[in-house]
């Protein structure tokens, strides 16, 4: 299956696990509770989904690469200890509590959360010392005499012995005692993390016409090449920093996270020539609805493949304007929440304080859980900041209030007006494509990535595009049917 389906496979298994009975005992004991393992190959997101599905399911998560610890960090440490059996006293050895262990009691007594995860990664490759510790540990989920804490759910994963050569291999008594979840790569389930997480679109747009350099091992005369997911996600990150700080990106760098020449070679002329094209047809001037001479020329020339990738630029250029968007719209909208039961009663600047450390603390509190997205996180980092701008403002000043309700208002209008540009820049996208372009693929290609990119499709619910509305309508889509989120029109403190 694919990672996708992998998701909910261990989801839906970390749910069955924790689900308790009217008695309040869990309907699986953990002694029958299986830990699930995924098999696949390595760099194809077995960790992400791991933090996904704790993020998801508000619960912890604790993950451990088991190549990385030895006999002793698992199984504790030998120590001696004196007991008395019938009248005598004797020397015993035990073990401390192993480290990983240890590290679920500090991570509950740390976020307050009793439930979670622990993930151990590259079970099957541990060295030979531990091999016995963990197939135990497989079996009874027990490191010498302490046992996994009840409501902690595990989880591991493992490379299949054609990817690496330190796979052992498990009997068929241990193979008995595991949930497996066999994880194949593919490009479609990919896609869809890529597009929600901001992977650069020329990554995107390559792998769309070349969907077999996704994921590629082959073993050669100097050893493996290879091209994984993580290698792109990973290039994808670099790309977007070497374009803000203006540094060149060329075959060199390409070539140090897709370690298949050809592929890494091909991957650079195609990023060129993607390059090519936002020079060309100047494509910061398109959103603001100004075709050159140019533009129009190459437009008529264009071919399919031509008019993909131009698209993918448009909306790789208008994708951080609509986060930003949407960003101060959740800002916004919390700190509407957050002062309009309380700014009546502000008398001095000093009643901001505890609405401030109150915010504080639900951030700390959302850091150590990990119970909060991390656009949730952002959202109450900025509104930190205004509450303390708001308070230095407002010292000494008399109408604490009234200040702070202008100010208020003032954001909403600046907001408003982001939202007009931004709203612009989408329909403009839409009216070059179909005056310019003609092309169906390229305008079915733009309303699917809008739908599918959870941030762009936030933005949309709240301030629709007649342009994306008229062509789903034509290209027959249906749009996320979500409750609307309070109106920019509506948010006023008076």
């Amino acid at each position: 299956m694919n990672i996708h389906d992998a998701k909910i496979q261990v989801k839906n298994a970390v749910r069955a696990y924790m689900a308790k009975d009217k008695f309040d005992n869990y309907m699986i004991p953990q002694h029958k509770q299986r830990p699930v393992f995924l098999m696949g190959p390595p760099g194809i997101g077995k960790t992400a989904i791991m933090e996904q599905i704790a993020s998801e399911l508000g619960i912890g998560l604790l993950s451990y690469s088991m190549t990385h610890h030895t006999r002793q960090s698992a199984l504790g440490l030998p120590m001696i200890k004196q007991v008395e059996y019938e009248g005598n006293t004797y020397d015993i050895s035990e073990y401390t509590m192993s480290e990983i262990i240890a590290s679920i009691y500090q991570e509950m007594k740390d976020t307050g959360i009793k439930n979670g995860i622990l993930f151990l990664d590259e079970i099957n490759c541990v060295s030979e010392t531990l091999t016995p510790i963990m197939l135990q540990f497989l079996q009874y989920k027990v490191f010498g005499k302490h046992k996994v804490p009840d409501g902690w759910i595990v989880v591991t994963a493992g490379n299949p012995p054609e990817y690496n050569n330190s796979v052992r291999e498990f009997d068929v008594a241990t193979w008995d005692r595991l949930k497996r979840v066999d994880v194949e790569p593919e490009f479609e389930a990919w896609e869809k993390y890529a597009v929600e997480s901001g992977v650069h679109y020329a990554v995107i747009s390559y792998l769309k016409s070349k969907k077999n350099n996704f994921y590629k091992i082959e073993t050669t005369e100097n050893g493996k090449i290879f091209v994984t997911a993580r290698g792109w996600d990973d290039l994808s990150q670099m790309i977007q920093v070497y374009e803000h700080e203006d540094i060149e990106v060329d075959f060199n760098l390409i070539s140090q996270y897709i370690q298949n020449e050809q592929i890494a070679q091909e991957f650079s002329d195609y990023y060129e020539i993607y390059n090519r094209y936002r020079k060309d047809y100047n494509i910061i001037e398109i959103l603001k609805g100004n075709i050159n001479d140019k533009a129009k020329t190459r437009s008529a020339k264009a071919k399919t493949p031509e008019k993909i990738a131009v698209t993918h630029l448009l909306l790789d250029e208008v994708t951080p304007e609509i986060i930003e968007a949407v960003t101060d719209n959740n800002t916004i909208t919390e700190l509407y929440r957050i002062l309009k039961n309380s700014l009546a009663s502000f008398k001095s600047s000093e009643d901001l304080i505890p609405v401030i450390n109150d915010s504080k603390s639900r951030y700390q509190n959302g850091l150590l859980s990990k119970r909060m997205s991390q656009n949730e996180l952002n959202t109450l980092k900025q509104i930190i900041v205004i509450l303390e701008e708001e308070y230095r403002i407002t010292l000494g000043q008399s109408d604490v209030a009234g200040i702070i309700k202008a100010d208020f208002n003032e954001r909403v209008e600046r907001m408003d007006n982001k939202m007009k540009y931004v709203s612009t820049h989408i329909d403009n996208i839409f009216i070059f494509i179909s005056i310019y372009f003609k092309d169906e693929t390229a305008l079915t290609m733009a309303v699917r990535e809008m739908t599918s990119n959870q941030q762009i499709s936030s933005y949309l619910n709240i301030t629709p595009s007649k342009q994306y509305t008229k062509y789903c309508s034509l290209l027959h889509f249906d749009q996320r049917k979500t409750e609307l989120k309070n109106r920019i029109s509506n948010l006023s403190l008076d």
